[in-house]
């Protein structure tokens, strides 16, 4: 299952991210270490439903459809706040780093407009360069892989100056608790020099593991609070200083207005869109300036950026497609549900990898799969491709 940890310093606006993606009911304060242990639940990313090329109507199990979008789950997880010092255990620091080791990729929620500092605590709008938090999350995070490989990298690289080791191998093995493979450590390794590990340097060790970090867990930055007066302004100051990352303007706070007010029936509103109705009159002042400010903040940004983030860290970092399965009866399963499920598996996989990840059976009695778009049959090699809808055929 893909899990994608939600990080950053205390205070900037994490939980509230999190709540606004799952919903769910989290402790949200204005104060640093809010949260210790960590929240998990489902936010979803955005896949164009294929149920209207068929001119059905789908009923997802998990997940929802809205105007033709499907919106589908991927476990998230917001942490414990990081502050400088963490891999030393400083603040919630090893707690923190414990808990990220299965997260696939990270959402490193940082207060754009500079109202807090290193601690998380609240100063003055402003006072605060929040770049400081990108070079310092990346400092902590290169340190944590730096230190699981140090602790016996010495007498490791011996023994395969001796032979008795293959370098990637063992590489992997020593960070397989953090989702590591070998085609990572492969990647981050091209360059030193393998045929005598002993005489790397720690600057040598820690730019490896830096490298490897950034293969192995991509990072998408969240520029929370952009609707601050300085948002914008530091905004695209961000994006000149580090254009290796991806960073995104966001409000977490406008999105889980947003869709509280639609689950109470007061707007209707699809995350990620860039306008909402409001379908009940005759609501307070009060309400009614909040939805003016949200609506114009939508018409600035065009999105609060929230999903936007979502669907950009699954499908174009981590690369996954999107695949619905067929029924025996084409596109209804065995409860008369039309197009219930909908799967997020790597691209690249396979018709055999699809039918193991719906259940074990499946793939053990794989005979063939049937495209349901166009009816060819496949074989259990066919490569998939996003919104494919396959039918898996067993002994």
């Amino acid at each position: 299952m893909m899990l994608i940890g939600i990080v950053g310093k205390p205070n900037t606006g994490k939980s509230t991210f999190f709540k606004a993606l799952t919903l769910m009911d989290v402790l949200i304060e204005n104060y640093p270490f809010a949260t210790i242990k960590p929240n998990r639940g489902m936010g979803h990313v955005r896949v164009k439903c294929v149920d209207s090329e068929f001119g059905v109507k789908c009923n997802p199990r998990n997940g929802f459809c809205m105007n033709g979008t499907r919106y589908v789950g991927v476990e998230v997880m917001d942490v414990a706040g990081l502050v400088p010092g963490a891999h030393e255990g400083k603040g919630m620091g090893n707690q923190f780093l414990d808990d990220l080791r299965q997260a696939d990729a990270f959402i490193h929620v940082i207060d754009v407009s500079g109202a807090t500092n290193e601690k998380g605590e609240v100063i003055a709008l402003g006072a605060y360069d929040p770049a400081n938090d990108i070079r310092f999350l990346e400092e902590e995070l290169d340190y944590w892989f730096f230190g699981i490989l140090k602790k016996t990298w010495a007498k490791f690289a011996r023994m395969l100056e001796q032979g008795n080791k293959e370098l990637v191998k063992e590489i992997a093995n020593q960070f397989s608790g953090l989702k590591i493979t070998e085609e990572h450590v492969r990647a981050a390794i091209e360059g030193f020099n393998t045929n005598r590990p002993a005489e790397w340097t720690d600057e040598d060790l820690f730019r490896f593991c830096s490298r490897l970090r950034k293969l192995s867990k991509p990072m998408v930055i969240a520029a929370n609070k952009v609707d601050k007066s300085n948002g914008k302004e530091n905004l695209e100051r961000l994006k000149k200083l580090f254009p290796d990352y991806k960073i995104v303007g966001c409000s977490a706070e406008v999105e889980l207005a947003l869709r509280q007010a639609n689950n109470n029936g007061v707007i209707k509103y699809a995350p990620g869109e860039n306008d909402f109705e409001i379908v009940k009159q005759d609501l307070p002042d009060k309400l009614k300036g909040a939805l003016d400010f949200m609506k114009k903040f939508l018409k600035d940004f065009g999105s609060t950026g929230i999903q936007e983030i979502m669907d950009y860290i699954v499908f174009d970092y981590l690369k996954y497609i999107a695949v619905f399965p067929g029924g025996t009866k084409g596109l209804v399963d065995s409860h008369g549900r039309v197009l219930p499920d909908c799967f997020l598996l790597r691209n690249g996989s396979t018709a055999l990898d699809f039918a193991f990840s719906i259940h074990t059976d499946l793939g053990d009695k794989f005979i063939k799969a049937i495209n349901v778009k166009t009816r060819q049959v496949l074989g259990k090699a066919y490569e998939l491709k996003h919104r494919d809808v396959i039918e898996i055929i067993t002994s």
